[in-house]
């Protein structure tokens, strides 16, 4: 799977010669699907010149507080990175990082950034191995910044030993697989995403405003997880997810009888992210109804309820439901999940730019005896976080299940 497509990568470029690799770093991990900002310390521009990223990356770069137009740019380029790397990492800059400083811009948008925080060394083989730069390394691992490399090897000072910056083909394979937890390693999920259309007659139908791209970012991020994923989606305007088998369906009795052959053949995780229509037409007419001068009524009957369905299954799977509610959040999200009988339900207000047909969103997630608010975000990051809460549940339910069963037979 490719764990790049979709993702945004801030690259910070700190000052020595291995700057001259970190172009092509830039073409190849846009090659792979990712979006890339650059990020020059004063001393990389020596190296090489802030044009040459600005072309490879299609976009600004950034080098100086010169460059931070509004003086805000910092905190918008900390917040919208998925992952920071910064390949090479002088000495002089891993310093900075560990100390905390933020008197050049790439260091402030690291100290500003929540997001895993990478570093690819790249110094002279002395330097390496100064006892300055080991205690730095320590300090900046227990934190959790990961270290990739350095390789060692000739160096341009003449010299030879560890030093030299990993090759960009071995940093994309690493800033990818830094995306895949295996938080969901062998499990299979179903997921559906989008609207579904009921048909009131060849031309006409009754939809909603969900753009899909909710859903399709969790099914994204459970494959990300290690987990093979069936999207069930309604009409759409998005491209599958990369690794991710996909059934395009237009109705909700349609996407009912989709969900239901890809639970037959072996579910272990359900998220219902669709926004299902609630109602259809009782009948569906055949030809174009024509506009009439009066009043018309149609006649409604309620779509089938997916979730509910799947809940009440014999051997059905565990299962997550979504939400949208325009007040009482909490209320309605724990009305729903009682109802349905699911595990856990995601529920999230929309109207007037919240919820659909946006790629940020915020999620209230309840589940039996606990709760928890996912701050807005990117949809794409916010699905991550939403597996992670799915994962550690249903690992915990798992686990008493398990449990049990092994108590239940040891006591037969």
């Amino acid at each position: 799977m490719n764990f790049l497509s979709q993702k945004r990568i801030l690259l910070g470029v700190s000052g020595g010669i291995a700057a001259y690799k970190s172009a092509e770093l830039v073409r190849q991990l846009r090659a792979a699907g990712a979006a890339v900002r650059v990020v020059m310390t004063p001393a990389a521009t020596g190296f090489v010149a802030a044009r040459t990223f600005q072309a490879l990356s299609g976009e600004r770069v950034w080098s100086d507080w010169s460059d931070d137009r509004s003086g805000m740019d910092h905190i918008e380029l900390a917040r919208w990175a998925d992952r920071i790397l910064i390949a090479p990492a002088s000495a002089d800059t891993l310093a900075r990082l560990a100390h905390g400083r933020a008197d050049d811009l790439l260091a402030a948008v690291c100290l500003a950034s929540t997001v895993p925080l990478c570093v690819a060394p790249a110094m002279n083989q002395a330097m390496w191995g100064n006892a300055a730069t080991r205690h730095n390394i320590a300090l900046l691992r227990e934190r959790n910044v990961q270290v990739w490399g350095p390789a060692a090897g000739a160096q341009a000072c003449g010299e030879s030993g560890p030093g030299r910056m990993l090759e960009p083909d071995a940093l994309v394979r690493a800033v990818a697989d830094s995306f895949s937890s295996e938080r969901l390693a062998g499990v299979r999920v179903v997921v559906t995403a989008g609207p579904t259309r009921e048909a009131i007659d060849p031309v006409r139908f009754i939809s909603n405003r969900s753009s899909g791209k909710m859903g399709y970012a969790v099914a994204q991020a459970a494959r990300e997880a290690g987990a093979q994923v069936a999207l069930v989606s309604g009409p759409v305007e998005l491209d599958a997810p990369d690794g991710v088998t996909r059934t395009m369906v237009e109705s909700a009795q349609e996407m009912l009888e989709a969900v239901l052959a890809e639970v037959s053949t072996g579910c272990d995780l359900f998220i219902g992210a669709a926004a299902v229509a609630d109602y259809r037409p009782a009948s569906a007419s055949a030809r174009k109804i024509k506009k009439r001068a009066d009043c018309t009524s149609l006649d409604l009957q309620p779509a089938p309820d997916i979730l509910a369905t799947v809940a009440a299954l014999e051997n059905r799977p565990f299962c997550v439901g979504f939400a949208a509610e325009t007040e009482q959040l909490q209320r309605h999200a724990q009305k729903k999940r009682l109802g349905k009988g699911v595990e856990m339900i995601a529920a999230n207000r929309v109207g007037k730019g919240l919820g659909f047909e946006t790629d940020q969103n915020e999620l209230l997630l309840v589940w039996e005896g606990g709760s928890q608010l996912l701050a807005m975000d990117a949809k794409t990051r916010l699905a991550r976080r939403l597996i992670e809460c799915v994962a550690d549940l249903y690992r915990h339910r798992t686990k008493h299940q398990d449990f049990a069963q092994d108590h239940a037979e040891n006591s037969a």
